[in-house]
């Protein structure tokens, strides 16, 4: 029985949906991220399934437990926010204690299981510390260490990293997945940044305009889009205006670029509207010649780990993502690249002109 089942959740605030019947359940100790960009309805989610705002429709179950009428502080929820939300006027003992004296659990019990935790994060000796001398850092772990001070049926953590600079957040990724699977946690972990939803996830959820765009593990997402807008928010490549030629299996598209091949991901008539996604990082050989890509290279830039290639190909340009020290074309000179037809995916135009010829 998955922990936590969401069944057609649905929210709407005056003409506007922020939720529009979302369906997906998350695993026991599955650590699930809700991915998308901001107004996507990833945090309104939350709040739902915390109880501190009622759906429109819909039904939140918790290990097979209906929470429709059930109060927050019934729900066996934790929360954890961007902004810590510390007591000023406790030390750190004290906050991370706070929810196991709400439990009203002998004073042993509640020394063993917050020292515990303070040496899971690395605060071991901060028990008698001020929050107001902690770090930015230091306080997200204090916080992650009371949400989880309860042992919570399920954890919500909406952007808890938000707030901290980038070197901080990128070790904070790796320890605060390490900490949710030491503890067996079952977790919601809401953000926008996509490089924190792969380091911290089991399987990503991607949220657009209140709606389920794709659910999978985080190389699914990436090796297998579902929707030209999951390609883009990814940023996996360039997407292309074309019309098909020849459908297929691997199916022929007209683009700016000329005649390519590609993989259908859906159905596609002949001569109808399609958008074309070239992922970024090319093969410089392959068993499968069926894209040869030649034109100029027009701009190129050095990003540390690779190296963005921008080329003009045609009437189109490509932008690529080479590994650094790969690549010696400058600009003004000439490249020819090899793209599988792996590599290209065809979704068809769902809209009211998808047979028009986009040369017309």
């Amino acid at each position: 029985m998955p922990s936590l089942k969401i069944i057609g959740l649905t929210r709407r605030y005056d003409h506007q949906v922020a939720l529009d019947h979302v369906t997906f359940e998350v695993a026991h100790e599955e650590i699930m991220v809700i991915l998308g960009p901001s107004g996507s309805g990833k945090s309104t989610l939350l709040r739902l399934i915390a109880g501190l705002e009622p759906p429109d429709e819909g039904r939140i179950l918790l290990d097979g437990q209906d929470l429709t009428g059930v109060p927050p502080h019934r729900r066996r929820v934790g929360l954890m926010f961007q902004e810590y939300a510390l007591f000023p006027h406790l030390n750190v003992f004290e906050n991370i204690a706070f929810g196991l004296r709400m439990q009203r659990l002998p004073e042993p019990e509640i020394r063993e299981r917050v020292r515990a935790l303070l040496d899971q994060v690395g605060l071991s000796g901060y028990e008698l510390r001020e929050v107001h001398t902690l770090s930015g850092g230091e306080k997200q772990r204090v916080a992650l260490a009371r949400s989880l001070a309860p042992r919570p049926a399920v954890l919500l953590l909406d952007e808890p990293l938000g707030s901290l600079d980038r070197a901080l957040r990128e070790q904070l990724m790796r320890e605060i997945r390490e900490l949710l699977k030491a503890e067996r946690m079952t977790a919601l972990y809401v953000t926008h940044d996509q490089s924190e939803a792969m380091a911290v996830a089991d399987r990503v959820l991607i949220l657009h305009q209140g709606r389920i765009e794709q659910i999978g593990p985080p190389e699914a997402l990436y090796q297998d889009p579902a929707t030209p807008f999951v390609a883009r928010f990814l940023d996996l490549g360039t997407l292309l205006e074309g019309h098909v030629v020849t459908p297929g299996e691997i199916a022929q598209v007209w683009t700016p670029l000329g005649i390519l091949r590609g993989r259908p991901k859906g159905s596609l008539p002949p001569r109808a509207r399609a958008l074309i996604l070239i992922r970024h990082t090319p093969r410089w050989s392959s068993p499968d010649p069926a894209n040869v890509l030649t034109g100029e290279v027009i701009a190129r830039s050095f990003r540390g780990l690779y190296v963005e290639i921008w080329m003009q190909i045609g009437m189109g340009r490509l932008r690529w993502l080479f590994p650094a020290n790969t690549i010696e074309a400058r600009p003004g000179e000439p490249l020819s690249l090899t793209i599988p037809a792996e590599d290209v995916l065809i979704w068809p135009v769902e809209d009211p002109q998808s047979s028009e010829d986009p040369r017309s």
